[in-house]
């Protein structure tokens, strides 16, 4: 009889066979052809290939005064298939000014490929930043007692003035969630971390360069392989020439000391921001060297949040700024002609029940004396009729998108899209909106406060100041822009092409009148100090607190060279802060220096505090 267990255990040990025969050919398939850990050893006994770095772009304001530029910087990297158990790890760590117990934890934090996603033990692997030139002298002469550890010459970035913090940003080492994102980066690399280091990054950074250097079998280096004929040259960063104003900037940073708040001064010919100040600020000098990451712990930890760029990232009620909006509206949609229309005002609006406050003043009021005096009443009557116009629009619902539409047009609701990370959208509510606030019950009345730039209508300064260059221009804005040039390249068209609103023409003519007619005896009277022909509309937003003084405004009135937002919060009404302040940032631009009785206005205001209690902001 035939024994079957001869043969099943014949089949078992070739099947074994045939398994450990696959598995050395998918192994040595792997080896040969998947993998270069064989080649990077090859590579690293024979080559070293020592990166150079690019020098970094500089950056000038728009006068070219030098703001930021670079100074020399050295690292200490490793490759730690050379360094193992080769140096003696008391005289490294003196030479270095380091403890035994920080070399072990840096060594092991490079090798942890969570936190150093690129790892390779044939590779250069930062250890060490930014030597102090002593420290780089005197482990530049013991080197060669340590193998495996090499000097990285690279450049750090310095800020030659305490101003414009927020809009030039900062560089450190690139995350891991930055060196995932572009394999331009290895660990150690520097980043641009917020404003135009970081929008800008990929022009200023320029182009890394690689030395080829040949090693003999001790790993001396002999000098460049092949004459240096396959190095590979860094090239430079393109420079920047930002839009910025820098006197400017610091007379806006000097008028905001000691109050939260924010300034915004465009160019509204061309979009280009002249300053751009958001109080409190820091000197962006404490964003360099080894005490970066504590300096921004501080400034991140301040209750008053210095690190928040209020111009873009602030959303705030308009207040009576966002009056000239609803006026271009109301007259565009024909609602109100401006001198055959007139509304009564007795200290507010009135409705039945519903009452909306105002100040003393005339007595059924028409356009121009309205937005001169900032007449609440007004522009409440305008809107219920709107709103209730059924020849005109089909329902509320009609009449609210239309005036949505006319503000989106304007540069509200949405990001402008400015050259700055982190701009926020503001908020301008529809239809849709309101029907789920309200269970679709609701009308004129209900939201009757948006007239005023009040309820749920929330802008940035940014937006108001572009409301200011809309205004200006009579009718249409350019993309505001921090970066007036970059060096070889042309401008994105996004900031040259040119945005026109819904309103007409002429309405802006008439609201330019109305604001003129302010400055000149209105609520923006303190501008007739100046001999500067200026126009502007205040604002006095309502808050839980004391208001916020707003203004928003331009000059000259004709042919207009700057216009401007100025929000303090709870600096009360809008002619107690916003107009003196927008006025000597007018004056300052415009004639490029401040009068003596100016200068005297500036330093007094520089002077003043608004106490904002110790909660946190």
């Amino acid at each position: 009889m035939k024994d079957f267990s001869y043969d099943y255990r014949r089949f078992v040990i070739g099947g074994l066979a045939t398994v450990i025969v696959v598995v050395y050919i998918v192994r040595l398939f792997t080896l040969q052809l998947m993998s270069d850990d064989y080649k990077k050893n090859a590579d690293s006994n024979a080559f070293l290939k020592k990166i150079e770095y690019p020098s970094r772009g500089v950056i000038r304001d728009r006068n070219g005064t030098l703001l930021v530029y670079n100074q020399p910087s050295y690292d200490v990297m490793v490759i730690m298939n050379e360094a193992k158990d080769k140096i003696d790890t008391i005289d490294f760590c003196n030479t270095l000014g380091i403890t035994k117990e920080y070399f072990e934890k840096r060594m092991e934090e490079i090798k942890d490929r969570r936190k150093n996603p690129g790892y390779s033990r044939f590779t250069q692997q930062l250890f060490i930043t930014q030597l102090s030139d002593k420290d780089y002298s005197i482990f530049r002469e013991k080197m060669f007692r340590f193998p495996g550890f090499y000097i990285q010459k690279r450049s750090i970035r310095q800020y030659e003035y305490p101003n414009a913090a927020h809009i030039l940003g900062d560089v450190a080492e690139a995350s891991k969630g930055d060196i995932e994102q572009d394999d331009y980066y290895q660990p150690g690399d520097y980043i641009g971390k917020q404003g135009v280091e970081r929008s800008y990054e990929k022009q200023l950074r320029g182009q890394k360069g690689v030395e080829i250097l040949l090693r003999d079998a001790r790993g001396r280096i002999q000098g460049k392989y092949q004459e240096g004929k396959y190095d590979q040259k860094p090239v430079a960063g393109k420079d920047l020439t930002l839009s910025i104003d820098l006197k400017l900037q610091a007379l806006g940073e000097r008028l905001l000391e000691g109050k939260i708040g924010s300034i915004v001064a465009i160019e509204p010919s061309t979009g280009e921001v002249l300053c751009m100040v958001s109080s409190p600020t820091y000197d962006p000098r404490l964003m360099t060297g080894k005490q970066r990451g504590e300096n921004h712990q501080m400034l991140a930890d301040n209750a008053w949040k210095p690190l928040l760029n209020r111009s873009i990232m602030g959303q705030y009620p308009p207040g009576s700024t966002f009056k000239t909006s609803q006026a271009l509206m109301l007259l565009s949609e024909g609602i109100v002609s401006p001198r055959g229309t007139a509304f009564p005002c007795s200290r507010g609006f009135r409705y039945r029940n519903l009452r909306v406050g105002c100040h003393s003043h005339a007595s059924p009021i028409s356009l121009i004396p309205a937005i001169s005096t900032s007449c609440n009443g007004y522009f409440c009557w305008g809107l219920y009729y709107m709103f209730g116009n059924r020849k005109k629009y089909k329902s509320v619902h009609d009449a609210m998108d239309t005036w949505r539409d006319y503000m989106v047009s304007m540069g509200f609701g949405y990001k402008l899209g400015i050259d700055l990370p982190g701009e926020k959208r503001g908020m301008i509510p529809n239809s849709a909106f309101y029907d789920k606030a309200y269970r679709k019950s609701w009308n004129g009345l209900t939201v009757i406060s948006i007239s005023i730039g009040q309820g749920e209508v929330n802008l940035t300064p940014l937006q108001i100041a572009n409301l200011g260059a809309t205004i200006a221009n009579r009718g249409y804005y350019y993309v505001p822009h921090v970066v007036k040039k970059v060096q070889g390249e042309p401008l994105d068209t996004i900031f040259t092409r040119k945005h026109i609103t819904k309103a007409s023409r002429e309405s802006y003519d008439y609201v330019v009148q109305g604001m003129r007619a302010s400055a000149l005896g209105g609520t923006c009277k303190k501008l007739a100090v100046s001999d500067i022909p200026m126009c502007g509309k205040t604002g006095t937003a309502q808050n839980r607190g004391h208001d916020h003084s707003v203004f928003m405004g331009f000059a000259p009135m004709d042919n207009p060279q700057i216009a401007i937002a100025v929000y303090v919060e709870n600096g009360g009404w809008g002619a107690d802060y916003g107009v003196p302040i927008g006025g000597l940032m007018m004056e300052q631009f415009i004639k490029g220096s401040l009068s003596p009785a100016s200068e005297a206005r500036a330093a007094a205001f520089q002077k003043k505090r608004i106490y904002y209690g110790s909660s946190s902001r």
